[in-house]
């Protein structure tokens, strides 16, 4: 069992562990000699979002680095899809981006990349663990060896350029008037200029980060704001990324939003009928609609199920050698161009589509009627109620009920102490009152001491 590391690297309030200056420094030196391997210069790139405390675990990691003798490369705030690919470009052996995503200002996290330009192994995370654990004083560099750091001042533009190659060359969004909202994050420079450099008007919203407003009330969490912006300007589309722009929603131009899945399944199309389509399949996680499902069904696509996040989406698109894979909430893995969810390169794909078909987003973008779905989260103390019997034996009696039409899904969340319960049929009163049954079983169990 990890101490540290959730499911996707370490998350948490800022200055309270796991997310404090002491963590964040061990974690730099333990990181940093697990990744010396060879004897040349080894190196780790540094990036963060717009957080304030970003400064502080940012200072915390490059004095662990340098202490282990690996030189760091700083780039500042860039989305995490950015530290991906730079770390493969630039040949560094490690990457970091200091991000808690789409939580709110006050949370701050860690996420590393190996050289390869994916998040790192349950291996890897386990046995840097270890070394946190140890005393690492002896392994650390000699006063000589000790590392250096310097700042890559064109980092943003060698992203840019990197997110526009993804964008068909033939094509340009000159007419095409999109708002974006970054959500005072990490992308809240490189997404407008990219779209602005293929040709678009751009309206920007969410580009002012204060470091306490990241997230807040705009972006992908809160669209509120977007769709109201597409009306009101009477834009072509909206854009919401997150906090580190590695998810995306969109809004049509009669601001509406369109999910996940059905990003998923009008890229799917577009590349399946463009014979780019690798592995006759799609991976998404356990929380997608089967409308997804039906309607790849009839591309003749399987639809591959993983866990929750997208990690294990990576993990599952590399054995089945698939070249597309997200999550409902926005998370967009394009492998033919990142090793990550970038919620930039996923939204040009979408634009790219507009461009060729010429008919608007709200006719074009969806893809399939979603079966009726409900999520809700049952909150509770200890330890996780879902491993008692009474649990297990009505969760069986629920997906009996549902044999052949729908689908009950129960997990534990990754960052809270919550109980997560999903369920979809296309009777939307029979998806209620089975989610609402189980909720009652979930409130009402009590796990021993």
């Amino acid at each position: 069992m990890k101490r540290f590391f959730g499911t996707d690297g370490i998350r948490g309030t800022a200055n309270i562990a796991p997310m404090t200056v002491e963590i964040a420094q061990k974690l730099g030196q333990a990181a940093g000699l697990h990744f010396k391997r060879g004897d040349h210069r080894h190196s780790v790139l540094l990036g963060k979002d717009t957080r304030l405390s970003g400064y502080m675990i940012e200072s915390a990691m490059v004095s662990g680095f340098l202490s282990a003798g690996m030189d760091v490369t700083l780039v500042g705030p860039l989305p995490t899809p950015a530290i991906a690919m730079l770390t493969r470009s630039l040949r560094a052996d490690l990457g970091v981006m200091i991000s808690a995503s789409h939580n709110p200002f006050g949370d701050n996290g860690i996420k590393l990349f190996g050289p390869d330009g994916f998040k790192l192994s349950d291996q890897d995370e386990s046995e840097i663990e270890a070394m946190m654990d140890q005393d690492l004083t002896a392994r650390l560099a000699t006063p000589e060896h000790i590392g250096r750091a310097s700042r890559l001042n064109d980092a943003a533009g060698r992203y840019i350029e990197s997110a526009k190659a993804s964008f068909p060359r033939k094509l340009r969004l000159d007419g095409m008037k999109i708002v974006i909202d970054c959500a005072n994050g990490s992308a809240y420079r490189v997404a407008p200029t990219a779209l602005w450099e293929l040709g678009a008007e751009v309206i920007r919203i969410g580009c002012e980060p204060n470091g306490v407003n990241i997230n807040e009330n705009c972006g992908s969490t809160h669209p509120e704001a977007l769709c109201a912006a597409v009306v009101k300007h009477k834009a072509n589309l909206g854009i919401a990324l997150d906090g580190d722009a590695d998810r995306v929603l969109i809004a049509d131009e009669t601001g509406q939003l369109i999910d996940g899945d059905q990003i998923l399944a009008l890229i799917a199309q577009s590349w399946a009928r463009e014979g780019r389509l690798v592995g006759n399949a799609v991976v998404a996680t356990v929380m997608s609609n089967m409308g997804l499902e039906r309607f790849l069904e009839k591309l003749g696509v399987t639809l591959e199920r993983t866990a929750v996040g997208d990690r294990y989406v990576v993990e599952r698109m590399l054995e089945r050698q698939a070249n597309i894979g997200g999550e409902q909430s926005g998370h967009m893995v394009l492998t033919d161009f990142a090793t990550t969810g970038d919620g930039l390169i996923a939204a040009l794909q979408i634009l790219a589509v507009l461009v060729q078909d010429g008919r608007p987003a709200s006719e074009v973008c969806r893809m399939f009627q979603p079966f009726p779905q409900k999520l809700k989260n049952v909150r509770y103390r200890g330890a996780c109620p879902l491993d008692l019997d009474e649990v297990k034996k009505r969760q069986a009696d629920v997906e009996r009920r549902l044999a052949g039409r729908g689908r009950l899904v129960l997990r534990k969340s990754g960052t809270e102490p919550l109980v997560r319960v999903m369920a979809e049929a296309e009777d939307a009163d029979l998806v209620d009152e089975v989610v609402d049954q189980m909720c009652d079983v979930l409130e009402q169990v009590r796990v021993p001491a």
